[in-house]
């Protein structure tokens, strides 16, 4: 039976209409699960009877739960439980400008970056796109608020699970429905080059996000496997024409490991690496895990790196740091509960 968060506005439409009904339902069912938030088909008032036992004949509603919260300042994490018992992971985060959730696109990651506890659980499957959808209810439910900023940066690699991925990105946008503006939903990639290639062709405004972390194939090779399939002038010469064909700037995520990326001189060749692209680059501290040796970054050299970036003309931050203490930050998500 398909999960009722799964469809878009379009598709529920087309259903009414092969139901013999009008298409005009749809948004008055969209309002009922999106708006007014309802938990059961029974509660959609104004929908007649025999159209609520056709709706429930045909699909089912909530189909993940909530395990565990945890919860440090302006960041909580969630564990939820799948249908089939898979687990997975997102994080809410209060910012100046809004409330940000990352959501997780799979059960595990096969593209096993050398930094990221989430590729040490090996890809289980693919979640659906309601699974998708449902970490955002069930969050805002919790919190009692609304998201207004959403990134695909939890477990799992986006474009590996591409058209649940776009799906899911076309219910949350959908006006009648969560309305998260495009410009508000960020997708990131490790290098999925055919990935790239697919999205720079989608409508919309929606953001994308590059986990680059080498200024050379010599470093990248060594922490991230995707690499050694997509090398990095390939990965930039995709990301120029994508830059060109969607007029829309790319931001490349950078996590600073200290005396393997972190040295003045990956900070000159990052910088002409990037030298005219429209991007900018986000720094990120490293959080260590008890599973993964690598050391974070002092901060002296993390605003050394910063400097000659910035010098050299490159769009640059410092990612604030959220949710080390609930293993929560970049990088870190994977469940001390998770099989």
């Amino acid at each position: 039976m398909r999960n009722i968060y799964d469809l878009t506005l379009k598709e529920l439409e087309d259903y009414f209409i092969s139901i013999g009904d009008k298409k005009f339902r749809a948004i008055q069912v969209y309002d009922f699960l999106y708006k007014k938030r309802v938990k059961s088909i029974d509660e959609m008032t104004n929908i007649g009877n025999n159209i609520k036992e056709r709706l429930k004949n045909d699909f089912d509603m909530f189909k993940i739960k909530l395990v565990l919260k945890q919860s440090d300042k302006d960041v909580s994490k969630y564990l939820f439980e799948l249908s089939d018992g898979g687990r997975i992971e997102s994080v809410l985060m209060y910012h100046d400008y809004g409330i940000s959730i990352c959501v997780s696109s799979q059960i595990g990651c096969n593209m096993g970056c050398a930094f990221c506890e989430s590729g040490r659980l090996k890809k289980i499957r693919n979640l659906e796109a309601y699974e998708i959808v449902e970490q955002i209810l069930l969050i805002e439910e919790d919190i009692g608020k609304r998201i207004s900023h959403v990134v695909i940066m939890g477990i799992g690699e986006p474009f590996d699970n591409y058209d649940n991925v776009m799906r899911f990105i076309k219910i949350i946008n959908e006006g009648k429905g969560i309305d998260i503006g495009s410009r508000h939903i960020t997708v990131s990639t490790c290098g999925l080059i055919p990935g790239i290639e697919k999205f720079m062709n989608e409508e919309g405004q929606v953001n994308l996000a590059i986990s680059l972390h080498a200024p050379n194939n010599e470093i990248r090779d060594k922490i991230m496997k995707i690499n050694k399939v997509y090398k990095i002038e390939k990965l930039i010469k995709v990301i120029k024409e994508y830059i060109k064909k969607t007029n829309r700037r790319v931001t490349f995520e950078y996590i600073l490991l200290e005396n393997v990326n972190d040295s003045n001189e990956c900070a000159y060749k990052l910088s002409r690496l990037l030298k005219g692209i429209n991007c900018y680059v986000n720094l990120i501290p490293y959080n260590e895990t008890e599973n993964i040796g690598f050391k974070r970054t002092k901060n002296a050299q993390i605003m050394k790196f910063y400097d000659i970036l910035k010098k050299s003309s490159i769009n640059v931050t410092v990612r604030r740091e959220f949710g080390g203490k609930v293993d929560a930050a970049c990088g870190q998500l994977r469940a001390n509960n998770m099989n």
